[in-house]
């Protein structure tokens, strides 16, 4: 088992804790902390033990940080066994989460509210606020939505001083600070 430095340990539980309330598994998070802060591949036996967790929630942990996109699975000279690392551009990592949230919590919510709004308009004046709320709703994410997919064409670097300008933006547009 490898012994943790009080600030891995402490990474590791503070990740865990915030990936419940992003809505992911604890040992999930705890999997991804490890492996973000390994400076090598890890095998499932390594972080089952490292972790004290069992190696059944170590293999379904890894399959969901795989279908996250980032953790993958690398081979290890003269080991048979699956390696496992994380992405370590934290960057790229941060784009590729927005990226499965999306696909995961928006694009479906975009698909009901346009059935709803549809619904709602055939209703006609008995669901006429209904309409109006809905629609104005729908607007909102459809305007966001474009919004990330013009920022998620940006190319990294560009990406990255965007996001850095921050009160320069708010100058710019000619708003007080």
């Amino acid at each position: 088992m490898a012994t943790l430095t009080p600030a891995t340990e402490g990474f590791i539980l503070h990740w865990g804790e915030m990936g419940t309330k992003w809505g992911i598994n604890r040992t999930v998070a705890q999997i991804h902390a490890l492996l973000y802060l390994s400076p090598k591949p890890l095998n499932a036996e390594q972080i089952a033990e490292t972790l004290s967790v069992a190696r059944s929630n170590v293999s379904n942990s890894l399959h969901e940080l795989q279908g996250w996109r980032i953790v993958k699975v690398v081979h290890v000279m003269g080991d048979r066994r699956d390696h496992y690392e994380s992405m370590k551009d934290v960057w790229e990592m941060f784009q590729i989460i927005l990226d499965e949230r999306k696909k995961r919590e928006i694009d479906p919510t975009l698909k009901v509210l346009r059935d709803l709004t549809a619904k709602a308009k055939k209703s006609g004046a008995k669901d006429a606020h209904t309409h109006e709320r809905l629609n104005e709703m729908l607007r909102f994410f459809e305007s966001m939505t474009t919004w990330y997919g013009q920022i998620r064409r940006m190319p990294q670097g560009a990406f990255i001083k965007f996001v850095k300008m921050g009160d320069k933006v708010r100058k710019l547009l000619g708003l007080a600070s």
